[in-house]
């Protein structure tokens, strides 16, 4: 079920890399208004525009121009340690690569973002979160010792271990088998749900995308097609 508020509000979202004749347009006047709880796949090629939106909705880049309202937060009008503060527990990331630290255990992965964050009963949290994502017997197992498929199960339950009301997924399943990368979905599904987060995920899988309510497609930085219009 999703509410009328939005997560994310964007109006004439523009990102440009470089300066003068070397400036690239990578998105080009995007409007966007996602509801809480919806669950969106941004969908196209490489070089569409998708993964880099990811990084403006999510603070990790600033516009170029436009507005941009995430989680009630002015990302347009912050600097980059005012969007970090932004971010802290109110957006969680899940990307292809796992970025886990491989000199901790997949507890302390999970654990030490939450102390950073200042929140209380970091332990306890980050036990309960990668017990539901069934890895309740490698609390103390290392990356290195741990699958593919393990290890994102890590990286998801560190992304939803603060309870985040905005959970992005780029490409999440890109470095997994067909038959794990389609476990991982079904459980980042099922954590969704049971947080009540909105769900945003970056793939160039229609297979993937029609697993979500709504399927936005991405064509050289701009939207070329919306199934909620």
């Amino acid at each position: 079920m999703t509410s009328p508020l939005p997560a994310i509000a964007a109006r004439n979202l523009t990102l440009t890399l470089g300066q003068g004749d070397s400036a690239v347009e990578i998105l080009r006047g995007i409007d966007l208004a996602v509801p809480l709880g919806q669950t969106l796949a941004l969908l196209g090629p490489s070089g569409s525009g998708k993964s880099s939106l990811m990084a403006v909705l999510s603070g990790l880049e600033r516009a170029s121009g436009g507005t941009l309202l995430v989680a009630g937060e002015d990302f347009a009008a912050l600097d980059e340690d005012a969007l970090a503060t932004a971010r802290r527990g109110r957006i969680g990331v899940v990307l292809q690569a796992f970025h886990l630290l491989p000199t901790m255990t997949a507890l302390e992965n999970v654990m030490t973002p939450l102390e950073l964050a200042g929140l209380p009963d970091a332990r306890a949290r980050a036990e309960a979160e990668l017990t539901a994502v069934g890895l309740g017997a490698r609390l103390h197992h290392y990356p290195a010792q741990l699958s593919g498929g393990e290890q994102q199960r890590v990286a998801i339950a560190r992304a939803l271990a603060p309870r985040p009301a905005l959970v992005f997924a780029d490409e999440p399943t890109g470095n997994l088998d067909a038959a794990t990368g389609s476990a991982i979905m079904d459980l980042l599904f099922a954590r969704r749900a049971e947080t009540g987060a909105t769900l945003v995920v970056i793939t160039h899988d229609p297979a993937l995308a029609e697993r979500c309510e709504r399927v936005i497609a991405l064509a050289d930085g701009r939207i070329a097609s919306d199934s909620a219009a």
